[in-house]
């Protein structure tokens, strides 16, 4: 038995998120159709990250165990041409049979973009959320400045999740601007369900002067549902990459 890592990149726009549901196509459902029709057997395939609807991936991580005897590297190619053009498999190796994607250490990096100008760009429009109000990029970095370091993040989380704990450790976070195009960078030990998103939405309240950047501040103080700003579009959102810190320099059995 071979335990097969991908790594993934999508555009979710035409997807109801990774993970399969009952009320639309979903990446996971596409990609393990596509593995099942490469290996020729069922396959159970487990994702690092849950992303919603509409968000995009540049490094997903997918493993799933297999008979099949493949060389671990030339599983991205014969995926990819199996799957839409949407979905592509960057990388395939082999790793270690108890290599979980979720419950080990981890890292994890998303990017939330914001189109703040007049008027829409119509290629912009699938991949950052367009915000006419010029922001006040300097109040939004000072907002996101408390964020920074392990906090109950319980003002950040959507209603829906069904997170044990919602204690989190955000590693770094910043804020960009170019070509009218505001990036918000975050890293952590993980997020809760539309966490990125409603962070996003809150530090937009900021940018337009309808919050303070102490209003951060106190949503983490005085964690409570809903304290924090609304959820920001899920186009905006794009997992930018999932690392093992543990893992790093550790053998594994591939030829790439």
């Amino acid at each position: 038995m071979h335990r097969i890592l991908l790594k993934v990149a999508y555009d979710g726009t035409n997807y109801c998120g990774w993970q399969v549901q009952p009320n639309g196509t979903s990446i996971q459902q596409v990609l393990q159709a596509a593995v099942e029709d490469l290996v020729g057997e069922k396959v159970n395939l487990t994702g690092a990250s849950r992303t919603d609807s509409g968000v995009h991936a540049l490094c997903q991580i997918a493993v799933f165990d297999t008979n099949k005897e493949i060389e671990p590297w030339k599983y991205a190619y014969a995926l990819n041409q199996r799957l839409p053009k949407d979905i592509v498999v960057r990388e395939s190796k082999e790793v270690a049979a108890d290599f979980h994607p979720r419950y080990r250490n981890v890292v994890k990096t998303y990017e939330y973009k914001v189109l703040n100008d007049r008027m829409p760009r119509p290629c912009d429009r699938l991949y950052t959320h367009f915000v006419p109000v010029k922001l006040d990029l300097e109040a939004m970095k000072a907002a996101a400045a408390y964020l920074a370091g392990e906090h109950d993040f319980r003002s950040f989380c959507s209603q829906k999740s069904d997170a044990v704990s919602t204690v989190r450790t955000i590693y770094s976070i910043a804020l960009t601007e170019g070509d009218n195009i505001i990036t918000l960078r975050i890293s952590g030990n993980g997020f809760l369900y539309n966490m990125v998103r409603i962070i996003a939405g809150t530090l937009l309240k900021v940018g337009c002067g309808q919050k303070t950047p102490e209003y951060v501040r106190e949503a983490l103080e005085f964690p409570q549902e809903k304290a924090a700003g609304p959820t920001a579009p899920a186009r905006g959102l794009t997992l930018i990459d999932i690392s093992y810190p543990d893992d790093e320099g550790q053998p594994v059995n591939n030829n790439s």
